[in-house]
């Protein structure tokens, strides 16, 4: 199967009312050009998995900025104020995690691990409305896994089977959510043909990638 697509054709997987996972830390590893394109489609009422919401001008703030999220699920919002405004008006549901236990969750999903138990969060509002377990004499929230329709992976040099290298810290949440969704598509910097691509360099396996994007296109 060709995996290399245009991003009109994989905006046609992208529907109102998904929950999106979006790789990135700050903008830094979100594929800007899916972001864009969802922008540019309009698409609504969407729940966003991120590790936060980025910046009005960059990476999931676009599509908080124009309404488009009904509900973000990161472990920070506080460099887009756009985010805290439409929280405090009641527009956008804003569920607050634990970075860590946001990444753990997540792995969780991607490995059908059913939970964990973390400390993370005893005696504060992150306990409410979770099951706790007592263990040794400590207590423990039990967190449950993450997983969504899509997940958006931004990739510096992925090859045509969709093996993915992450430079530097742009790697972050991406190879988490890429084991996480129904749906895997790669927004690449850099498209290769296989074999260009060092398997010691391989930092997701191709086997979870669906589509990919971008390159010279």
């Amino acid at each position: 199967m060709d995996k290399v697509k245009s991003i009109d054709e994989v905006m046609e997987y992208i529907k109102d009312g998904m929950t999106i996972m979006v790789g990135g830390f700050m903008g830094v590893g979100t594929p800007e050009m899916l972001i864009d394109a969802i922008v540019k489609k309009n698409v609504k009422d969407l729940t966003i998995i991120a590790n936060d919401t980025g910046l009005p001008d960059k990476g999931v703030g676009k599509l908080v900025v124009n309404k488009q999220v009904k509900k973000v699920v990161a472990s920070h919002i506080g460099l887009n104020p756009e985010t805290g405004k439409q929280m405090n008006t009641g527009e956008m549901e804003v569920d607050l995690v634990p970075q860590g236990t946001l990444a753990e969750r997540i792995r969780c999903g991607g490995a059908g691990i059913g939970g964990f138990l973390t400390e993370t969060g005893i005696g504060t509002a992150v306990e409410e409305g979770k099951q706790k377990l007592k263990l040794n004499h400590k207590e423990y929230i039990l967190e449950l896994p993450l997983r969504a329709d899509m997940a958006l992976v931004g990739g510096s040099v992925v090859d045509k089977k969709g093996n993915i290298f992450y430079n530097a810290s742009t790697r972050n949440f991406n190879p988490l959510i890429a084991t996480a969704a129904d749906l895997v598509i790669v927004g690449a910097e850099k498209i290769v043909e296989v074999g260009d691509l060092d398997p010691n360099h391989v930092m997701t396996p191709g086997i979870f990638v669906d589509y990919i994007v971008g390159g010279d296109n």
